[in-house]
């Protein structure tokens, strides 16, 4: 320990080294023996008043004893100030952290910062101090700094570098030994909840992310991460919460304004994230991206012009952008000219060969089919919207036989024995009303009548009801029940009543008016119908359904921005409306009445009387406003969203026969339902 002894000179050379000896021990056995240290230290200082190794040995000890504030004074008493070296002045900041001294702490990190700005620990500590005084902007800097000094840590380097190659046992074994000697290390607290969630496990990547964010609040890397594993288990609030701590970061940027944007999208606040994309235009007039983004809130609000033109605006800026195109395809009431088409099949071969590109390119694919489609030639058309398809589900994991499997599963668990067996039981709240079916069945248009009602607030899709189910059906895969019936059996009536309430609360974010009762309009929930009626036995669910080769036809050539991954096959797509005609012809045995069906050709034909019937089934009265459903100017997000602000109209009811001689394997993967619509095949 070399920290400078003048005094030491006094007495023998022998006496010296007997002295020095004694302190070397003491400063190896402090961390073990404080009392021991403390006492050969105080020895030392007997002999050799104010000797720096003597004063520093007594600081390290009395700190360990729980006598910070004494350890303090102990280390102002070696001389050098701010020059002292580094393991003083690190002592001395911990010292008075502990003893409650921000100002001396702060002092001592501050210099300690400048003669060692690549340790991390220095600066977090620094920001712990900062924040305590008050500081908050200088503690948040200091975290940052502390993030930039970790990234050139070596051990960090090296359980990133097995992260990334995807070994995630080696990674986690690091950060496993390096949280032992340092517990309350952010940055490898973060990593270790990225090697959890790589591997799935949700809920201890989120336990330990948010541990990291908790020591240290201005790690952004961190609380970025954060918003993304909340918005991923549909925490929208607390994902809300922090995406606004993030926003208000000094080096945020327009980064961190974009992801409070996209949670405020998802929140259904598409007014807010209007003005934070605008804003952020004003500032980078040319970027894409944001052009884009900003387009897809116009068309959520119903701002169609505008919307077109930041649709526009993005692919003049980048002609490559293949979302873009594909947004202004999507405008239902938008046909692309011969101009566009040009400079999609640019686009096209422009990308021809360019690895990374794959969502341009199907996108690209997917616009010129519409565009085709639009002008008639039905022949090219298919042919883009079939390479589209190809290529999308060539990135996407979605099997056929799994869902059949679970669907019929379904439908030997909740059989009518059964749900009569179980009970009464679950939430009584009769606000939910879900409406299902597959996308593109004319669930939005149901869901537009309904919320014109005052008695109703449209949302949009929630995915609370799936995010439940999963967790459900998780424990069947991990084991713990044979198989979903049991699971199911286990359900005890305070299990199915917490349930019932879970979804109600979770649910309440989204809406935003008193009206007491509101849609759910994922379409996937058609598989939870019985799962719907254990947990909210008097909540209402709606079929939406359309002629099988119109719907699948119309689904396989809409490309989603997520979710629905059995729409990009044409067999696949047959399959699953198969599998959801079966199990809701099994429901509508077991449980007559549960749910009411809307055949969307029937709406398009007699709304009012069609109507009238929804509504008596939702035990609500009729109101005129639900038949002026497209003067209802609520934010709609889903592909049918400028087609439900026009009257109801009827051109697309046989429009797939266009299309007819490409359409054999949907044919043949539909079977006798397609024949027997709207009605279902004898003995199901």
């Amino acid at each position: 320990m070399d920290i400078g002894d003048p005094g030491v000179s006094r007495g023998s050379r022998s006496a010296q080294a007997d002295l020095r000896a004694a302190l070397d021990v003491a400063a190896e056995r402090v961390e073990t023996e404080p009392e021991f240290a403390l006492a050969e230290a105080e020895r030392a200082l007997r002999a050799v008043p104010g000797l720096p190794p003597a004063l520093f040995v007594a600081a390290q000890a009395l700190r360990r004893l729980g006598r910070p504030a004494e350890a303090s004074a102990r280390l102002a008493l070696i001389p050098g100030g701010a020059r002292r070296p580094a393991m003083v002045l690190w002592e001395q900041a911990q010292a008075a952290s502990a003893a409650g001294l921000a100002e001396a702490a702060i002092d001592a990190l501050e210099a300690l910062t400048r003669v060692q700005p690549g340790v991390a620990s220095g600066w977090f500590l620094l920001a712990s101090e900062l924040r305590k005084a008050g500081r908050a902007e200088d503690a948040w800097r200091a975290d940052l700094s502390a993030v930039h000094a970790a990234s050139r840590d070596p051990e960090l380097l090296q359980a990133a570098a097995a992260i990334h190659d995807g070994k995630l046992d080696e990674a986690e074994a690091l950060l496993r030994a390096r949280a032992k000697r340092l517990p309350d290390d952010p940055v490898g607290t973060r990593m270790l909840g990225e090697v959890h969630w790589r591997r799935g496990d949700m809920a201890e990547a989120l336990r330990l992310v948010e541990r990291a964010v908790a020591l240290a609040p201005g790690f952004d890397l961190a609380r970025d991460f954060l918003v993304r594993l909340l918005l991923q288990v549909n925490r929208l609030p607390e994902a809300l919460g922090h995406a606004e701590m993030l926003a208000r970061s000094p080096v945020g940027g327009s980064a961190a304004k974009l992801v409070l944007a996209s949670v405020l999208v998802r929140l259904g606040d598409q007014e807010r994230a209007r003005g934070i994309y605008e804003d952020l235009l004003k500032e980078q007039p040319d970027q894409p991206l944001l052009w884009q983004n900003l387009g897809h809130v116009l068309k959520t609000l119903g701002e169609q012009g505008e919307a077109i033109a930041a649709y526009r605006a993005a692919v003049e800026r980048r002609p490559t952008l293949g979302e873009a195109w594909w947004s202004l395809a999507n405008l239902k009431t938008v046909k692309l000219g011969a101009e566009d088409v040009a400079a999609m099949e640019a686009a096209l071969a422009a990308l021809a060969g360019e690895a990374g590109r794959d969502e341009d390119v199907f996108h690209l694919h997917f616009s010129l089919g519409k565009a085709y489609e639009d002008a008639g030639d039905a022949a090219r058309a298919f042919a883009h919207y079939d390479k589209g398809n190809r290529l999308r589900r060539t990135l996407i994991r979605y099997d056929a036989d799994l869902l059949s499997a679970e669907a019929g599963a379904a439908a030997a668990t909740f059989s009518a024995p059964f749900i009569a067996a179980m009970g009464e039981g679950g939430c009584t709240a009769p606000d939910p009303i879900f409406i299902v079916g597959l996308p593109r069945s004319g669930s939005t248009l149901v869901e537009q009548i309904l919320s014109s009602h005052s008695a109703i607030e449209g949302t949009m899709e929630l995915s609370e009801m799936m995010t439940i189910a999963a967790r459900l059906q998780s424990r069947v895969d991990e084991g713990e029940f044979a198989d979903f019936a049991a699971m199911v059996r286990s359900l005890t009536a305070g299990d199915r009543l917490r349930l019932g309430e879970e979804y109600i609360e979770k649910t309440r974010v989204h809406r935003k008016t008193g009206r007491p009762r509101f849609t759910d309009k994922m379409p996937n929930n058609w598989q939870h119908v019985g799962l719907i009626k254990l947990i909210l036995p008097n909540a209402k669910i709606v079929d939406a359904r359309r002629h099988p080769m119109s719907c699948c036809f119309s689904g396989w050539k809409q490309h989603f921005a997520r979710g629905q991954t059995f729409t990009y096959d044409l067999t696949e797509i047959g399959r699953y409306y198969r599998d959801y005609v079966r199990l809701m012809a099994h429901y509508d045995a077991a449980a007559p009445g549960a749910v009411h069906r809307v055949i969307y050709e029937r709406m398009v034909a007699d709304q009012e009387a069609e109507t009238r019937a929804l509504l008596a089934y939702l035990g609500l009265p009729f109101e005129e406003s639900c038949l002026e459903f497209h003067r209802n100017t609520r934010a709609v997000r889903t592909a049918s969203s400028e087609q439900v602000r026009r009257p109801i109209y009827t051109d697309a009811v046989e429009h797939w026969k266009a299309f007819a001689p490409w359409l054999g394997p949907l044919e043949e993967a539909l079977g006798d339902v397609a024949v027997c619509y709207p009605e279902v095949p004898m003995g199901w």
